[in-house]
């Protein structure tokens, strides 16, 4: 690739991650609403809830490798632009959809074509040298945290006019940007470097296998499996335990997921470099870890609404463990193969979409009848914040171990 197009590469997968975001972070806090019009009783929204956040979840896990060793095999520009247009149709259908079954299967073609992340991150991975990996992953990190800075905000305030106007806004950035990518985005993976497709490496359990059992990979994936489900547990039921201990609607829930995108875009985005620089990957990681479980537990047993600002500002280092894990298993791996990699990791995250919203809106449906002042309401919060203390233990333990190598 000419350096003219590399110029031309960076900016426009960053773009992409951006605007995938912000029509993710858009229908955040309108869907459990959109729900709501199809389901009236609180406990058929949780579980209703759970199914559209598992099965686009579902959809992620199939396709993840898929999509990851088409890449490898054919480039990365021409998965990226028709993943664009199927996030483009998924919103679309979002806001068009006649019925919760409807829903259902807008959220499969969303999980499918939500391969433009892990896509971005091979591109990365293309671009940049082992040493600046973490940085360049923080980047696309910086911009996912950009994503939800605006879009959660953005949905709250349309989705107070009309709960559809945030799909239809959606799809119309989904569409521009594939749009545009037709016209700028050059190539990245030189075809010398391209490996040959097989079903056996698309196939999601053979890939996760393939990607625990490499040498060095294998803890890492443990511990960003454990992170995943955490994270993807509490972003499930925020909106829920919010409105249901403090009364927040989806201006409110907006409101608050914009502050946590400001908090990423500064960790992932400004000081991240100089921290891998002093820490190293692991170490960072295991920190950003504990911050996280932490704040899970400030996040459950807080009072007052208002309280979880403090909490999600001081929650600085939390956002440092996903980069510096994707660091650490791209490194495992040759150029080739970065494809997949990073659509395994997809595909993880596909399982964790999968379990995490099941396992809490199930957990919250059966205390939703409480009253506010009941911390039983935060349960979800509260089993992140043990299995974000055992990710971190777990990694904490291959610090260790790498020391002791080194010594």
């Amino acid at each position: 690739m000419s350096v003219r197009g590399r110029r031309a590469a960076v900016p426009f997968v960053l773009v992409t991650v951006f605007l995938d975001v912000l029509g993710v972070g858009l229908i955040i806090p309108v869907l459990p609403a959109l729900v709501a019009e199809f389901a009236p009783q609180p406990d058929l929204q949780a579980y209703w809830y759970g199914a559209l956040v598992a099965g686009y979840g579902l959809a992620q896990f199939l396709a993840g490798p898929l999509i990851g060793a088409l890449s490898d095999r054919v480039g990365r520009r021409p998965v990226l632009l028709v993943c664009l247009f199927g996030l483009a149709l998924h919103f679309a259908l979002i806001a068009l959809a006649p019925s919760l079954l409807a829903l259902l299967g807008a959220r499969l073609l969303g999980g499918a074509a939500a391969a433009t992340i892990p896509v971005a991150n091979a591109y990365v991975a293309d671009l940049v040298s082992e040493k600046d990996r973490a940085r360049g992953f923080g980047q696309v990190g910086a911009m996912f945290g950009l994503g939800f800075i605006v879009g959660p905000i953005a949905g709250g305030l349309l989705g107070d006019v009309d709960l559809r106007w945030p799909f239809h806004l959606a799809a119309a950035l989904a569409l521009l940007n594939a749009a545009y990518g037709l016209v700028v985005l050059p190539e990245s993976l030189a075809r010398g470097a391209r490996t040959p497709f097989t079903l056996s490496r698309a196939n999601p359990f053979v890939a996760l296998r393939s990607l625990a059992r490499t040498p060095g990979a294998g803890r890492p994936v443990l511990v960003f499996a454990l992170l995943g489900f955490a994270q993807f547990m509490l972003h499930s039921t925020w909106v829920l335990v919010t409105a249901a201990r403090f009364g927040w609607g989806p201006r409110e829930a907006g409101l608050s997921l914009f502050v946590v995108g400001v908090v990423a875009v500064l960790m992932q985005g400004v000081f991240l470099g100089p921290l891998i620089e002093r820490f190293g990957e692991r170490r960072l990681a295991v920190i950003g870890m504990c911050s996280g479980a932490l704040a899970f537990v400030g996040y459950a047993a807080l009072p007052e609404g208002w309280m979880m600002y403090p909490v999600i500002l001081a929650n600085l280092l939390g956002f440092a463990a996903v980069p510096s894990l994707q660091a650490l298993i791209s490194k495992s791996f040759e150029a080739s193969r970065q494809g997949l990699v990073m659509g395994s990791l997809a595909s993880i995250n596909g399982v964790m979409l999968v379990l995490a919203p099941l396992a809490g809106t199930a957990l919250f449906a059966q205390v939703a009848h409480l009253p506010a002042s009941d911390l039983r309401l935060s349960a979800s919060f509260f089993v992140g914040a043990v299995l974000q203390g055992a990710a971190a233990l777990l990694a904490a333990r291959g610090v260790v171990a790498a020391s002791a190598l080194r010594g």
